[in-house]
């Protein structure tokens, strides 16, 4: 606003001096926080701009491929472990399946399992319980029996356990010589020698 204009209005002169004065503080406190803005945006301005100078010099491409290896790692190193997670769980599940089974040797069962196959399956509990049952039904010695063990025959002779002579009981078996200590321990004893 000009002085002029308001003494063209015909105001006095006090008058125009404190609208003047009251106009110019207005003015002087837009100017401030417009300077304030400006020297702010400045700030900004520079930090990008040296933040940007740090980066002279860096080649993109190349940052790109190391990211990008950096990732195919990341995936190759998942799927191993997804790989070897699939491993233990079959482990467990074969291992468990052959306890189950009775197998005397555990490691021999496994020999005639085809592994591989069983582990591309994809029931693979029950394919394993399948190829375990058709091993047993081949190689039934590898695996505990289910019937009981039949009872040992006492030596017969002449019907009195005392008559048994040395060279017979070299030949008696185990459950023979059990069978003859329990029903005469004195010729057990004597015959041990």
């Amino acid at each position: 606003m000009q002085r002029k204009f308001l003494e063209d209005l015909g105001l006095e002169k006090e008058i125009v001096d404190k609208i003047m004065s009251e106009n110019g503080s207005d003015i002087e406190k837009t100017k401030a926080r417009l300077e304030a803005e400006r020297d702010n945006y400045k700030e900004q301005l520079e930090t990008a701009q040296n933040a940007l100078k740090e980066f002279d010099g860096i080649d993109i491409k190349e940052l790109q491929g190391k990211i990008e290896t950096l990732n195919n790692d990341l995936k190759n190193k998942e799927t191993e472990y997804q790989s070897k997670i699939a491993d233990m769980e079959f482990s467990s599940v074969l291992d468990s399946a052959i306890s189950s089974s009775k197998a005397r040797n555990a490691k021999a069962v496994k020999a005639l399992l085809d592994i591989e196959a069983l582990k591309n399956s994809k029931n693979q509990s029950e394919d394993i319980k399948t190829a375990i049952e058709a091993i047993k039904t081949d190689n039934d010695y590898l695996f505990e029996s289910n019937e009981p063990i039949s009872k040992p025959v006492a030596p017969t002779g002449t019907g009195n356990p005392s008559s048994v002579s040395t060279e017979a009981f070299a030949k008696m078996g185990y459950m023979q010589r059990l069978a003859l200590k329990k029903s005469d321990p004195e010729k057990y004893n004597q015959l041990k020698g």
